[in-house]
């Protein structure tokens, strides 16, 4: 039985090649698209979840209330992490970790090897606690001793040979001090959160930051091992007020530690009201949601077209009911017959998927791949195979095997008010859909093109920032001498960090007439002089640093946002204090964006160093000049600081990578939405072709009675877009909700004005008549004899 059910569907599939490559073509974009997104769900969801304490590993992080909000951020204290495991038992494992340079690359030496790498410092727990192989060493000692160092595969083969030869040799840091190897991992695995080429010892760091010994002063993460029965709540009620063990208490401020399970920190990194609040997870749930409507919108085209088609096998069911068949067994040959159809779909889209991985994973920046040699990859695909062949094969099935057979076999076959509305309905839904996703697209595409055409304040192009570093910390004046001269190059100067992102507050900060309850965080920075003219920003009052004042090194410069908060009418030529630094304001900024517009701009205050022993090199490049500033600045590094390779960033750029997830959101909404409308426009030509078949007399009738074939063009056009009206109806609302609710996590940001939807709903009408404009012609320009002729 099932075998004729299959052999009849195979006829039935030869025959109508053109409905049936439709209809396996609309199944199967639906099917590529939601592999695409699942291998990249799978894969966004298997971040971090390899290691084998992953149950009990938890990130602190800190949770401060003052001057009426409540913010919360990862960074923590540099003792923090040997203290809570000296402190509370039910932590068995703790490190902090942070950066080794701010740069995130650090210079090598190995014999006549040099090279640069990016590392970490971490406390000795770090190889107990996270599960990535030791393959020569002891984990548990690799970083307790100073100046020792842990390194990766890659970096041991690359300045070794070997791991085995790598263990034991000494290599040369920063041309400024020799570590020993003592210790050599695998190579970070793909679906880890961390990647770091090398580790250094927590001893080292803390004696090279001496900061860390104030409990007021954050950086570093933390991290911590609970025991396995220990409860998580208990422990975060006994750290929650930990740090004030080390630190007085202020009315001023109040300081909260709390736990985040480290699996989850990759898809929830973001806070709201000092609690975890969305992150990557929310992308994640988006584009699952994706995933099932384009699937959805692909089976709805099967259920339409299969449909359409129903005027032509009518006869078939009648036949097949007047010789005895019963309706289930009718079902079961319907339902066959859309297996049959998913199964070439589910082969297709396969296929295809595997052709479109490659530039799948450019755009995204991963490397997923088809599992084909996992079990479950063959079971997900048969699941996905038996769910969408039902789905879609469902209705046709229950529709066609239902039909009256007197009725067909007369030629009186009609569809109830009720079978033409659930028709036209799921084309409305299909639209919906697709319409949502164009909006998405248009107000995403404008959000980025906002955020990166928007005046920050300060000129992005032509700015390049090198890392201070090696003999460049002691030559800096000799270095902005030399290059100041090249005929490419306009201004240099420096600045602690970058100013793409200034991470560094402080909340010792006092003015005249403060409040001394009230605790304000300023961002702050340390530059060198010519900053305001190297960055071309603006000044609403004062001066820049200057050498012409001997004053101004213990002067500062704030913006329009610290003016404000300090509620200073005169702001130039008052005292204020930094720490324990005292000096005169000589300077306010127009308010810049110092880090992405997903953040408002805070006060900010400056100062001066000149001999700053880390950050950037600002320089300022003549506009078309910048190749020859670039050779001119790789010969006098090399000329003041061999020992180091040159290396650049390029301002705009820096700034751009802010949005790398934006970015790669808006590309796949583009092409969802094309997708989307395009296995819609199958929907709906599907429609067009059912329509035109159930109203064939009709048209013939009204070309006899004198109707032109624009008339009968105007009439079918207009009765295909009412579904794709009442579509726009219900989706502009919804789109425009979800939007909104996007754009809240931007504090700049565009508008959703009229013209969004006015874009989104021309587009789609233009489609759509595009897509029933052959089968509106078609039937207009039929012969009315045919149609009016008995069969």
């Amino acid at each position: 039985m099932v075998k004729s059910y299959f052999k009849i569907a195979w006829r039935n599939l030869v025959r109508n090649k053109a409905f049936s490559a439709i209809n396996i073509l609309g199944l199967a974009l639906g099917l590529v698209c939601s592999l695409l997104i699942i291998l990249w769900v799978r894969d966004e969801r298997s971040i971090d979840s390899f290691h084998a304490n992953g149950k009990q590993l938890y990130q602190v992080y800190e949770r401060w209330h003052y001057d009426g909000k409540v913010e919360a951020s990862y960074p923590t204290q540099g003792l923090l992490a040997q203290e809570l495991k000296k402190v509370i038992p039910e932590i068995k494992w703790a490190c902090n970790v942070d950066y080794a340079s701010a740069s995130g690359q650090n210079t090598f030496e190995a014999g006549d090897k040099v090279n640069k790498m990016g590392g970490r410092f971490a406390g000795a727990d770090f190889f107990n606690m996270f599960s990535y192989p030791v393959l020569q060493g002891n984990p548990t000692t690799a970083l307790l001793a100073p100046g020792s160092i842990a390194i990766s595969r890659k970096m041991a083969e690359s300045f070794f040979g070997t791991p085995a030869k790598a263990i034991g040799s000494t290599i040369r840091y920063e041309n400024k001090e020799d570590l020993q190897v003592t210790a050599v991992y695998e190579n970070m695995p793909v679906n880890s959160s961390q990647h770091f080429d090398f580790l250094r010892s927590w001893t080292d760091y803390i004696k090279e930051n001496n900061w860390v010994n104030n409990w007021g002063n954050t950086s570093p993460e933390a991290f911590v091992q609970i025991n396995k029965e220990a409860d998580p709540a208990k422990v975060k009620a006994k750290i929650k007020d930990f740090i004030y063990r080390y630190k007085a208490k202020e009315k001023a401020e109040v300081i909260e530690l709390d736990l985040q399970p480290y699996t989850e920190k990759y898809l929830h990194a973001s806070f709201k009201n000092g609690y975890i609040y969305g992150g990557r997870i929310e992308y994640v749930r988006l584009f699952s949601l994706v995933a099932l409507f384009i699937l959805l919108i692909a089976c709805i085209n099967f259920m339409n077209l299969a449909t359409a088609r129903a005027t032509k096998r009518s006869k078939e069911v009648g036949v097949r009911k007047v010789i005895g068949a019963v309706r289930s067994a009718l079902v079961g040959q319907f339902i066959g017959e859309a297996f049959l159809l998913t199964f070439f779909s589910v082969v297709i889209a396969v296929a295809l998927t595997g052709l479109l991985l490659p530039a799948f994973n450019e755009l995204t920046g991963k490397q997923l791949f088809l599992p084909i040699s996992q079990p479950v990859f063959w079971l997900s695909l048969i699941g996905l195979l038996t769910v969408t062949g039902l789905i879609a094969g469902s209705y046709p099935a229950l529709f066609l095997s239902n039909l009256n057979p007197l009725k067909v076999l007369k030629g009186n076959m009609k569809f109830s008010w009720s079978a033409t509305f659930f028709r036209k309905g799921l084309v409305v839904f299909q639209f919906a859909l697709s319409i949502i996703l164009i909006v998405s697209m248009i107000v995403i595409y404008r959000q980025m093109d906002y955020v990166q055409s928007k005046n920050l304040g300060y000129d992005r192009e032509n700015l390049i920032y090198v890392p201070i570093e090696g003999e460049l910390v002691k030559n800096y004046n000799l270095f902005k001498e030399q290059a100041s001269k090249h005929p490419g190059i306009l201004s240099v100067s420096k600045m602690r960090n970058s100013p793409t992102i200034i991470e560094h507050h402080t909340g010792s900060i006092e003015w005249p007439g403060k409040d001394p309850g009230l605790r304000v965080s300023f961002a702050d920075g340390v530059v060198g002089y010519d900053f305001v003219k190297t960055m071309k920003l603006n000044l609403v009052a004062g001066r820049d640093f200057s050498k012409d004042y001997g004053t101004d090194s213990v002067s500062f410069i704030i913006n329009e946002t610290a003016v404000k908060k300090m509620g200073l009418p005169e702001p130039v030529g008052q005292t204020i204090s930094w720490g324990n630094r005292k000096g005169k304001v000589i300077g306010v900024l127009q308010d810049f964006h110092f880090n992405s517009m997903h953040q408002a701009i805070d006060p900010l205050i400056i100062r001066l160093d000149e001999n700053w022993g880390w950050g950037t090199l600002l320089i300022r490049t003549k506009a078309g000049k910048t190749k020859e500033a670039l050779a001119g600045l790789q010969t006098i590094c090399k000329s003041l600081n061999p020992g180091f390779p040159f290396t650049y960033q390029f301002s705009d750029q820096e700034y751009t990578k802010l949005y790398n997830n934006e970015q790669v959101v808006s590309k796949l909404s583009n092409y969802f939405a094309f997708l989307a409308i395009f296995i819609s426009c199958l929907g709906l030509f599907g429609l067009a072709t059912f329509t035109a078949q159930q109203r064939n007399k009709e048209i013939g009738v009204r070309k006899v009675l004198g109707a032109s074939v624009i008339d009968i063009v105007r009439q079918l056009s207009t009765d295909f877009l009412k579904p794709v009206a009442i579509a726009m109806l219900v989706a502009f609302p919804i789109a425009w909700y979800v939007m909104n609710e996007w754009l809240l996590d931007y504090v700049y940001k565009i508008n959703i004005g009229y013209q969004v939807f006015a874009v989104a709903g021309l587009l789609t009408v233009c489609i759509a008549l595009l897509t029933v404009s052959y089968q509106t012609l078609k039937a207009a320009m039929s012969n009315p004899v045919k149609s009016l002729r008995m069969e």
